[in-house]
């Protein structure tokens, strides 16, 4: 049978797979397959290991007449058409549990970040504008002792609230349902969107993306913010509308901001974000640890095995 795997990757994760299968990998380091390559291979595949910067759409699908499972190398699937995947009964794979901890540890990286005005410094350094010591030079906003407001109490949520606690955080959140473990070990207070937006020093969100959380978070949310508050988002960037963060950032409705993710990605250097020093940006590396991409790698090879020999996949989109 044959497999595409659509980005270079290791030996590790890919041997397995070059021992049972014929296995056609796009070669070039940090580039995607390209959309005209993939729709040539896709034809008499059998199998597609992908990830979220390839879109398995249904023109795509059309041309997959063999193809019998799709395993991605992420939690998220929103890049994958799922509804059509399910009409050609194509079973499709993700790697949730194994990125939690790697990408809470971004989340709070970005937050202390974006509260201490860590990227501002780095420019001041390399611009050579640190001239001398003042008062208030570069204060930014106290974390110790805040209080956090996170949006999207599941794995990622609850990893953050504990790194939140050794804070000394006061930790709020919403969720479609009641988390009772945030609740009873780290004393996590649930609360409606509005309040948590309203009382909230640090805002993060960790929503997943579905129609019902498309762009949630807009101008009227951020209006119902301090404007000292910091917002991050390291779930998907269109839980966001990006044009009204813009307005809220550089009318300083809001105190500052930090993103890992994006509408559309990848962005460049022309987008009105950068015009910004109150926005701390990163490209999307929120579970980028060697151990996590390596562990994300392996499950997705399983799920793809395990779709070929006709088994339930270890994690399977429902």
């Amino acid at each position: 049978m044959k497999i595409i795997i659509t980005s270079k990757l290791p030996s590790q994760i890919t041997s397995k797979l070059e021992d049972k299968y014929d296995v056609v990998m796009w070669e070039v380091e940090n580039e995607p397959m390209p959309r005209e390559q993939l729709f040539k291979e896709i034809e008499d595949a059998d199998g597609l290991f992908c990830n979220v910067a390839d879109q398995v759409d249904k023109e795509l699908l059309d041309r997959a007449q063999k193809l019998k499972v799709i395993s991605t190398m992420a939690v998220g699937y929103d890049n994958i058409d799922i509804e059509e995947a399910k009409k050609r009964e194509i079973p499709v794979g993700h790697t949730p549990g194994v990125l939690t901890e790697a990408t809470a540890d971004l989340t709070f990286a970005l937050l202390l970040a974006a509260g201490r005005r860590i990227s501002e410094g780095i420019d001041v350094i390399r611009e050579d504008k640190w001239k001398n010591w003042a008062p208030f030079f570069l204060t930014g906003q106290q974390v110790h002792g805040a209080t956090i407001g996170i949006i999207g109490m599941g794995r990622i949520g609850l990893a953050v609230a504990k790194r939140a606690k050794g804070f000394s955080m006061d930790i709020l959140y919403h969720n479609r349902s009641r988390n009772r473990e945030a609740e009873q070990e780290l004393g996590a207070t649930y609360c409606e969107l509005d309040e948590l937006l309203e009382k909230a020093d640090f805002i993060v969100l960790l929503a997943p993306s579905t129609k019902e959380t498309y762009q949630m978070i807009g101008a009227k949310q951020f209006s119902q913010m301090k404007e000292t508050a910091i917002f991050i988002n390291t779930s998907r960037g269109t839980n966001v509308d990006e044009e009204a963060l813009y307005e809220a950032l550089k009318n300083e409705e809001i105190y500052a901001a930090g993103l890992d993710v994006y509408n559309s990605e990848p962005i460049s250097s022309s987008h009105p974000l950068h015009e910004l020093s109150n926005v701390t940006l990163l490209p999307h590396i929120g579970s980028a640890t060697i151990e996590t991409r390596m562990e994300m790698g392996k499950l997705a090879a399983e799920n793809l095995i395990h779709g070929l020999e006709g088994k339930l996949l270890i994690h399977q989109v429902k």
